[in-house]
């Protein structure tokens, strides 16, 4: 095995099967995008840092997490109990497939159904069909709508293909998506041409032929670090936990893990299979979480 396969499949946190018809595609998953906010955490007056605990108000007390139980409410205030064997049994089915069941045109899928984005990179020795289909479907601008299990959940996601690698968004299910109707928005008013015609000069002005990297830098963010920074250069409320303190908080989510960089590691194992890709992809992971309605 090249050591760019090695290297994918030994950071890769899922790897399985793109299916669709008689073809199927080893792929593993990496995450297309990292929080890199600046995180706050909830301290003491003294610095120490605040775990969080489960309280039963009608008990008056602590509740320990081997009494805790699952309820689903049916209506307000009423709850029917699942039990953790009875969530198991409606697990989906352990899987390594992605199953593709359908392809439909890229732009037809509005952007509030896409949650977070990860990256399909090939996990064969072979790099042939995965090439064959990237370059097919960024060619005929398609998506394939496909479910995967992961974790004992099933996720359903739709496959993209740019700049020659393929990409999996997970969708949000279309009854979590809210109708302006459903938010309560007022009907849209009738405007003037010739109010159109002065924005339209607004837009255009303040236009740029694409979009900058520098618009979507989280300034915020990096206002907290420099103030943190300074205040740790001058020892001011500094506090740090004594030796042996075990800070439960905090943990990062699963699929919030540092993004490697893939790109360079996907050229070299598409290279290394028979050809190459046709073009560079993205010169850093980070730029996947990019909205486009037709990407």
């Amino acid at each position: 095995m090249p050591d760019e396969q090695k290297e994918l499949r030994a950071r890769a946190f899922w790897s399985g099967t793109i299916t669709f018809g008689l073809v199927s595609i080893p792929v593993n998953l990496f995450p297309g995008t990292r929080s890199q906010r600046a995180a706050l955490r909830m301290l003491a007056d003294d610095g120490t840092p605040l775990q969080r605990r489960f309280f039963c108000e009608k008990q008056n007390r602590e509740v320990d997490r081997d009494e805790i139980v699952r309820g689903y409410e049916t209506a307000k205030g009423k709850y029917v109990v699942i039990t953790d064997d009875e969530l198991e049994a409606l697990e989906p089915k352990k899987s390594r497939d992605i199953d593709m069941r359908r392809f439909v045109p890229a732009e037809d899928i509005d952007p509030l159904f896409f949650e977070r984005s990860y990256y399909l990179a090939p996990a064969g020795e072979s790099t042939k069909a995965y090439r064959l289909l990237a370059e097919t479907m960024e060619k005929t601008r398609r998506a394939g709508i496909a479910t995967f299990v992961m974790r004992g959940k099933e996720y359903l996601v739709a496959i993209t293909a740019e700049d020659g690698l393929l990409r999996a968004d997970t969708l949000r299910f279309a009854d979590e998506i809210r109708s302006p109707q459903a938010v309560g928005l007022p009907e849209v008013p009738k405007v003037k041409a010739a109010d159109v015609t002065k924005f339209r000069k607004m837009i255009k002005t303040n236009s740029s032929a694409k979009l900058a990297e520098k618009e979507l830098e989280d300034e915020y963010s990096e206002r907290i670090r420099k103030l943190a920074a300074k205040k740790e250069k001058k020892d001011e409320d500094v506090y740090e936990l004594p030796d042996g303190f075990e800070d439960d908080g905090g943990g990062e989510d699963d699929d919030d893990v540092q993004v490697i960089d893939l790109v360079e590691v996907l050229k070299r194992s598409l290279k290394s299979g028979n050809g190459g890709a046709r073009k560079s992809a993205r010169k850093t992971a980070g730029k996947s979480a990019r909205r486009k309605k037709a990407s």
